[in-house]
């Protein structure tokens, strides 16, 4: 009996398409854009967690079910570059990094500890006009890892110290990087994490 031989695939998802490559929900496929499936990609291709629709960066893959479970439970670092509405201060980064209280389910859930630095402005695809960037306040950016991934949480705990998130970007699971990749494009990878 052979062994199956799983398949392994880094995404950069742009901005304004979900996690995902169709949806049953017939409203939501003709209003929605998902991910586009390249050729040769193998069928039982999975998400290994998700970036929501309006953040972008790196997405991976895999056909391995068990794998994509064990990644999402096991605190697996998550690195983003947050570009913020305002100039944020040395207080906010030290609120971040400590814990911040957020809505999630319905109810008030404190964040576990993290690393969060300012950072200087990435070399970074353009953002999408939708953004309007230039439109808000001063901006700034900052790095921010994560080990857990609670719906939105980012952008829920950069508004909750007073800097709401105007683009969001993943840019590292563990030790798997966006490098080398533009929006919406895919690399097979030997192996996840």
């Amino acid at each position: 009996m052979s062994a199956i031989i799983h398949k392994h695939y880094k995404f950069y998802k742009p901005f304004g398409v979900l996690s995902q490559f169709s949806s049953n929900n017939l409203k939501e496929s003709q209003k929605k854009q998902f991910l586009p499936k390249p050729e040769n990609i193998p069928d039982g291709l999975m998400p290994v967690g998700r970036l929501d629709e309006k953040s972008e960066g790196l997405l991976l893959f895999t056909t391995d079910g068990k794998l994509s479970d064990r990644i999402n439970r096991s605190g697996i670092e998550k690195e983003y570059y947050a570009q913020l509405d305002g100039l944020i201060t040395h207080n906010a980064i030290v609120q971040l990094c400590k814990c911040v209280e957020i809505g999630f389910e319905g109810k008030k859930y404190s964040t576990m500890p993290c690393m969060a630095k300012a950072i200087k402005s990435p070399e970074l695809s353009e953002a999408d006009k939708k953004l309007r960037i230039g439109s808000h306040r001063p901006s700034s950016w900052i790095s921010i890892t994560l080990t857990e991934g609670k719906f939105r949480q980012v952008r829920k705990m950069t508004a909750a110290v007073g800097f709401p998130t105007l683009r969001l970007i993943r840019i590292r699971v563990g030790t798997i990087t966006l490098s080398g990749l533009s929006p919406g494009g895919f690399e097979e990878l030997p192996d996840l994490i």
